[in-house]
């Protein structure tokens, strides 16, 4: 049975205000019914809990300007959020389960698999998941930011054949349509590039965290994982159908990359925050790209930030282009150290890799 993650922002679901706009809601939810009459498995990502959570306090997004109190304020959005949603599919004789997630889950090898044998036990039953990242308790430093990227990573926990990214734009176009009358739907697109990275500038809302360039990320990811994903307006009838369907000019399509990831490499790349970047010379740089080798001291230039080991690192030529991500060994201190050092020279106990070939990730171009 085909298996659909469909995301949905805060600025599709509620209203100027920031409530909750019901009648947007509802055609989502009618939507996902259709989906499952047609036999396909649904898990639905859902921002809002504090853009729900901030009308119930009598309170504005400015009269939160700390962590905390957004925390709190999800906490009090989350549950309005979720009775919602329950009811709603309820209406369709569907059933939702509630799933909270944080980066943790991804980072932890344990947390990891159980999320997604919770994920697929809920699949089997007939249940709709729904999730959203557990802003209530999630460390600042390490969260997901916006719920495009967790969307993309739940599609490859739980193998999904599609991720459909609704937003409040069409899809992606060639340029901000707000500003430019000539701009038109991209509504394929092949291969990922610092073009289209350039091309899908900023947040679109102020109720939404992530924007039109934390869609296509998250597309970057999917398509790495090997998941079609589709970028289209949440306001566009039948919406999810036509993304399964392959509609002409149902959003921007983005097509999965022939060659997929694997779980543990895609989690090193897109789920891991990096902790320092290392440069390293032309040599070490072409040779890791290339011939799929492990970083070793003699190519490493210089050490920027600190990490400790099994920190995740980003590595970067001597342009300052950073060209792979990976788990370094070796603590920036200690590297620092012995940046340019043949293998021969290193003190004993020290490993001999830096970063090994099969921790260290080469990101697209």
């Amino acid at each position: 049975m085909p298996t659909v993650v469909v995301k949905i922002g805060s600025s599709s679901i509620t209203d100027e205000r920031g409530e909750i706009a019901l009648d947007a809601m509802a055609k989502l939810c009618a939507e996902i019914a259709d989906v499952r009459e047609a036999g396909h498995r649904v898990v639905l990502v859902t921002s809002g809990a504090i853009a729900a959570g901030l009308p119930a306090l009598g309170m504005r997004r400015s009269d939160a300007p700390d962590v905390a109190t957004l925390q709190a304020i999800s906490a009090v959005g989350q549950s309005r959020l979720m009775r919602v949603y329950d009811d709603l599919l309820a209406s369709h004789g569907l059933v939702g389960g509630q799933i909270l997630i944080a980066p943790l889950d991804f980072m932890e090898r344990s947390q990891y698999l159980h999320a997604r044998s919770t994920l697929t036990r809920l699949l089997t039953l007939g249940v709709v998941p729904v999730v959203n990242e557990n802003d209530a308790i999630a460390d600042d430093e390490i969260r997901f930011g916006d719920n495009d990227r967790l969307a993309a990573l739940v599609a490859h926990l739980v193998a999904a054949d599609l991720l459909v990214l609704l937003t409040d734009a069409p899809g992606l176009f060639t340029a901000d349509p707000r500003l430019d009358a000539s701009a038109s739907l991209i509504e394929e697109i092949v291969e990922l590039d610092a073009q289209l990275d350039a091309v899908a500038g900023g947040s679109g809302s102020e109720r939404g965290s992530g924007g039109m360039a934390s869609k296509l990320a998250a597309a970057k990811i999917a398509a790495w994982s090997g998941v079609r994903a589709v970028i289209a307006g949440a306001d566009r009838p039948g919406v999810i159908g036509d993304a399964i369907a392959g509609v002409p000019g149902t959003g921007t399509v983005v097509h999965p990359r022939a060659k997929r990831l694997p779980a543990r490499k895609l989690w090193i790349a897109f789920a891991v925050g990096a902790s320092g970047t290392v440069v390293v010379d032309d040599g070490a740089r072409d040779a890791l790209i290339q011939r799929n080798v492990s970083l070793l001291p003699a190519g490493v230039r210089e050490v920027q930030g600190r990490f400790q080991a099994d920190d995740a690192v980003e590595l970067a030529g001597l342009d300052g282009k950073v060209f792979a991500k990976g788990l370094v060994q070796v603590d920036s201190v200690t590297l620092t150290s012995l940046a340019g050092s043949r293998t021969a020279d290193l003190p004993d106990g020290i490993p001999h890799e830096v970063v090994h070939r099969d921790d260290l990730v080469v990101l697209p171009a």
